[in-house]
């Protein structure tokens, strides 16, 4: 084994897991999805109402770049925003029925995207693959 591929393998499994995603999410109906959009989709799930400022610091980009994200999943009919009550500046992010129902869709995916990816591992394996990844993690920090 050529332990120095390490991070070569990592980035091709992040790539075709990422392709696994997309291709069951276009099946199911949604289309020209980044990564951001669903990140932002979950946090929706998470926490109802979000402001903008609380959403950008939970998907680590600038205001900047969430504004925009945000504006295409509004364009998409999955969130929808509101002028904040107390502060008319601020907008507060909500999700849709539509945006709903990605999440329960990108859900069924992630447990069928986890069965493919675990398939064969044990418990104990799969305990200290996951440590292991936390552990480079970690050496980053």
């Amino acid at each position: 084994m050529d332990i120095n591929c390490s991070i070569s393998l990592l980035s091709h499994i992040h790539s075709i897991t990422a392709d696994f995603v997309m291709q069951n999410l276009k099946k199911q109906g949604f289309q020209d999805f980044a990564s951001s959009h669903g990140n932002i989709l979950f946090q929706l799930s998470v926490k109802d109402e979000l402001s903008m400022g609380q959403l950008a610091e939970k998907i680590n980009r600038d205001k900047s770049t969430t504004t925009v994200l945000v504006r295409k999943l509004e364009q998409e009919g999955l969130v929808y925003t509101e002028a904040d009550k107390i502060d008319k500046r601020s907008k507060n992010i909500f999700l849709t029925e539509k945006g709903k129902l990605f999440n329960q869709t990108a859900f069924d995916i992630s447990k069928e995207l986890l069965t493919t990816f675990y398939k064969g591992f044990s418990e104990e394996e799969k305990d200290d693959f996951f440590n292991y990844l936390k552990r480079i993690e970690n050496n980053f920090r």
